[in-house]
């Protein structure tokens, strides 16, 4: 009987630990999870504010990529998702306190190199039905059917999409 109720008590203690640290996490996770978390540190709040004139941040259709969608991997991934959050976490705060000065176009090339062509294609998934731009539809065959070794990028091509500072919200009326 001492046996059951030792093993009871462990499960219950077990729970109510282990119930509100998950939640914590999840909602640590959630917070630290927005544009807005990210721009609290002036350093990117220049990367902040042109994001928001960007067509990621403000378009037509009403679709928003934030600062996870394009700098970490995707979520299904969970391993390798929650250590570049961290990696990344950690990287800007050290440099946040311990740096004097923040180098952008360093971080800006390191960004480039660094963002994956499967990043974009999470919701870029449609480049090959361009039907007004032939050009641009060519282009991204022969980047989507590419031999291995290929090393071509989606932001060799894409570099001014994003972070590139506008001083007015633009976006096609074309539908």
């Amino acid at each position: 009987m001492k046996r059951w109720l030792k093993s009871g008590l462990l499960i219950a203690l077990g729970i109510v630990l282990c119930v509100p640290l998950m939640s914590m996490g999840y909602y640590t996770m959630v917070r630290t999870s927005t544009p807005q978390f990210c721009a609290m540190c002036h350093e990117i709040q220049f990367a902040y504010r042109a994001w928001k004139t960007s067509s990621h941040g403000f378009n037509e259709y009403g679709v928003v990529a934030d600062c996870m969608d394009c700098h970490l991997p995707a979520p299904h991934d969970t391993f390798e998702f929650f250590y570049a959050k961290a990696y990344h976490g950690l990287k800007d705060v050290v440099a946040h306190i311990f740096l004097d000065e923040y180098d952008r176009e360093t971080n800006r090339q390191h960004a480039y190199r660094d963002i994956e062509n499967a990043q974009c294609m999470k919701c870029h998934r449609n480049l090959l039905y361009l039907p007004y731009q032939r050009g641009a539809m060519l282009a991204h065959r022969s980047l989507i059917y590419a031999r291995e070794g290929y090393e071509k990028k989606c932001t060799d091509c894409h570099r001014e999409l994003v972070h590139f500072p506008k001083p007015y919200y633009s976006h096609s009326q074309e539908l």
